[in-house]
């Protein structure tokens, strides 16, 4: 019978991280690399959606005051913020990381809504 070697069972910090969430963004950014106008054009439908949503919510419910109207203000900002990161052709990483802010902030509105 073979007895384990504890070193076996443990990982580092770093390899735990680079298994978890961190090796999933490294993959979709690589991937965002790799075919950056075809996904950005999907993307760029797709938050503007997701964002014209999360307005559509916000101002259903009444009459919009300024915290909401201030929320509006981030929503269009941040989806304005990936358009124009598309449009000036920026660096990958840096259009990457404003669309999964986007769509971030835009989702988390919805939910915080319709809760």
């Amino acid at each position: 019978m073979d007895v384990l070697n504890n070193t076996d069972l443990t990982h580092s910090d770093s390899e735990r991280m680079e298994n978890g969430p961190l090796k999933t963004y490294n993959n979709l950014l690589a991937e965002f690399k790799k075919q950056q106008m075809g996904y950005a054009a999907i993307a760029i439908i797709g938050q503007s959606c997701l964002g014209s949503v999360a307005v559509m919510l916000l101002l259903m419910h009444g009459r919009p005051k300024v915290v909401e109207m201030f929320v509006v203000f981030l929503i269009t900002i941040f989806c304005m913020a990936f358009n124009a990161s598309i449009l000036a052709q920026l660096k990958s990483k840096i259009a990457f990381n404003l669309l999964i802010l986007s769509v971030v902030f835009s989702f988390s509105v919805i939910v915080a809504y319709l809760i």
